[in-house]
C-alpha cells in the first residue's frame, strides 16, 4: 500500500498532471452542459406541442366544420419519440432527426423524413457530449500521462536502480499504470455524478452499462500504452507512436470505414422514392378517375361501398391520390430500407474490431439515439398514419361535420421501447481487444 502510495504522489507532482486532468474536467462538464441543453430544448418542444396540437385542432375545427376533407387536409397530429435523458451523454442521432413528427392524413412518404432545418457546419462537426469527450480526448490524456513511464527512468539513469531494488519489472510496470488508471476512474466517477445531478438521471442498467464500458475502454488505452512501452524506446519514439495510433483508431481507420460503408451500399434510392411518391401522387391529377380509386379499393376494400365518384372534384379520389403516392413508391421505400440496415448491421460488424466505434454504437443504442432506434420510430410513425387514415377516412367519404368528431381525444402520442441489453455484446468487443494487448506485451517486458 505505501508502494501504491508513493507511485501516487509521484505521478500528481508535476503541474502537467494537474492542468492535463483540470482540462478533461472542465471538457467533460462543457459536454453535460451541452447535452443538457439538448435534452431540455426537445423536452421544451414536447410539452409546446401538446398545448399547440389542441389549439390547432379547435382552430381548424371552427374553420372548416362543414368539410371535414379540407380540415384534414391541414390538420396535423404529433406523434413523439421520447427522448431518454440519456441522450445528455450520447447525442447520437437525436440532434438531426426531429423528436416530434407532425402529420396530416395525406400521403406519408412526403413527410417520413421531414425534419428541422439545421446548420451543416453545425452537423459537419458535431457535438461536443459526454461520450465525444470519453472517446475522443480520454486517450489522448492517457497518452500524455503514460508515453514516458519507463523511458524517463532509462534516460536519466535510475532505471537501473529500480531494476535491481524491484521484486519484478512487471510488477512494477503494472503499478505504475494502475496507479493512473486509478486517477482517471476518479475522473470517471466524478464526471457521471455530475452527468446523474445535471441530467436528473435515474439509476438504470443503461447508465451502469454506460459507466461499466467507459472504464472497459480506457483500460483498452492503458494496455495500449503499456504495450508500445514494453518496447523500450526513447521518449520521443514513443510519444510519436502513440499519437500516430490515437490518429489511425480514433480518426482515419472509421473515416474509412464510413467512406466503405458508403461506397458498398449506395441508397440513390432516398432519390428514386421521393420522385416515385410524387410521382404516384401528382400523375393521378390526368389519370381517369376510375382507375385511380380501383387501385384504392385494391389496397382497402372495406370502403368499396362507398362507390366510384368521378364527376367533379371529391375528396374520395383526392385522397385516394394521395394513397397511391405510397404505393406506388412502396419498391423504392423497401429498398431504401434495406439498405439502411445493411449499413447498420456492417457498421456494428466493423466496430466489433475497434473500441471507440464500438463504444459509440453502444453509448447511442443504450441512450435511445441510435439510427436502429430512428428506424423503429419511423415504422412506427408509419403505423400511427394508418391509424388515423383508417379513422377518418369513413368519416370524410360520408360528409361528417366536424362537430360530431370528439376532436378532445386526439392527444400527441408517443413511442417507446425497450433497450434489450446483450453484456456478451457490450463487453467482448473491448475486452479481447485489451486482453490481446496485454498477452503481447508481457514477453516484452521480460525481456527487459
Amino acid at each position: 500500500m505505501r508502494l501504491y502510495k508513493l507511485y501516487f504522489q509521484q505521478c500528481i507532482r508535476s503541474k502537467e498532471v494537474w492542468l492535463s486532468l483540470l482540462l478533461i474536467i472542465i471538457l467533460g462538464i462543457l459536454g453535460i452542459y451541452i447535452g443538457a441543453k439538448h435534452v431540455n430544448r426537445h423536452q421544451a418542444a414536447i410539452d409546446e406541442v401538446k398545448l399547440y396540437q389542441e389549439q390547432h385542432l379547435k382552430r381548424q375545427v371552427s374553420l372548416h366544420n362543414e368539410d371535414i376533407g379540407l380540415l384534414l387536409y391541414y390538420a396535423k397530429f404529433a406523434y413523439i419519440n421520447t427522448l431518454s435523458p440519456l441522450a445528455g451523454i450520447a447525442i447520437g442521432q437525436s440532434d438531426i432527426n426531429p423528436t416530434v413528427k407532425r402529420i396530416t392524413i395525406k400521403t406519408f412518404e412526403g413527410q417520413k423524413y421531414d425534419t428541422d432545418l439545421l446548420n451543416p457546419m453545425n452537423s459537419q462537426s458535431g457535438n461536443l457530449d459526454l461520450s465525444f469527450v470519453i472517446i475522443y480526448l480520454f486517450p489522448l490524456l492517457i497518452i500524455v500521462l503514460t508515453f514516458n513511464l519507463i523511458s524517463e527512468e532509462t534516460e536519466s539513469g535510475t532505471w537501473r536502480l529500480v531494476a535491481v531494488q524491484s521484486k519484478s519489472k512487471l510488477t512494477f510496470i503494472i503499478t505504475k499504470l494502475l496507479v493512473r488508471m486509478l486517477l482517471f476512474l476518479g475522473v470517471v466517477v466524478f464526471l457521471f455524478l455530475i452527468a446523474t445531478v445535471k441530467l436528473k438521471l435515474a439509476f438504470s442498467l443503461e447508465l451502469l452499462w454506460m459507466f461499466g464500458m467507459s472504464v472497459l475502454y480506457m483500460f483498452f488505452w492503458f494496455t495500449i500504452t503499456f504495450f508500445v512501452i514494453s518496447f523500450r524506446k526513447s521518449t520521443g519514439f514513443i510519444a510519436l507512436a502513440l499519437l500516430a495510433i490515437w490518429l489511425v483508431i480514433i480518426i482515419l481507420l472509421p473515416a474509412g470505414i464510413n467512406a466503405y460503408i458508403t461506397s458498398k451500399y449506395p441508397i440513390p434510392e432516398a432519390l428514386s422514392t421521393a420522385i416515385a411518391q410524387r410521382d404516384g401522387y401528382h400523375v393521378k391529377w390526368d389519370t381517369d378517375k376510375r382507375a385511380t380509386i380501383t387501385k384504392f379499393y385494391d389496397h382497402y376494400p372495406q370502403f368499396k361501398e362507398y362507390g366510384y365518384p368521378t364527376e367533379g372534384f371529391n375528396w374520395l379520389w383526392y385522397y385516394a391520390m394521395q394513397q397511391m403516392g405510397d404505393d406506388d413508391s412502396k419498391g423504392e421505400k423497401e429498398a431504401l430500407n434495406d439498405k439502411i440496415k445493411q449499413r447498420e448491421k456492417t457498421s456494428k460488424f466493423m466496430a466489433s474490431i475497434l473500441p471507440n466505434m464500438h463504444l459509440q454504437l453502444a453509448f447511442n443504442y443504450l441512450a435511445g439515439t441510435s439510427m436502429s432506434r430512428q428506424m423503429n420510430y419511423l415504422n412506427a410513425t408509419g403505423k400511427f398514419h394508418e391509424k388515423l387514415r383508417l379513422f377518418f377516412y369513413p368519416k370524410i367519404f360520408e360528409n361528417h361535420k366536424a362537430e360530431m368528431i370528439d376532436w378532445a381525444q386526439f392527444k400527441p402520442e408517443h413511442f417507446r421501447t425497450d433497450i434489450n441489453i446483450k453484456p456478451s455484446r457490450l463487453v467482448l468487443p473491448t475486452l479481447l481487444a485489451s486482453l490481446l494487448m496485454v498477452l503481447l506485451s508481457i514477453p516484452n517486458v521480460r525481456k527487459f
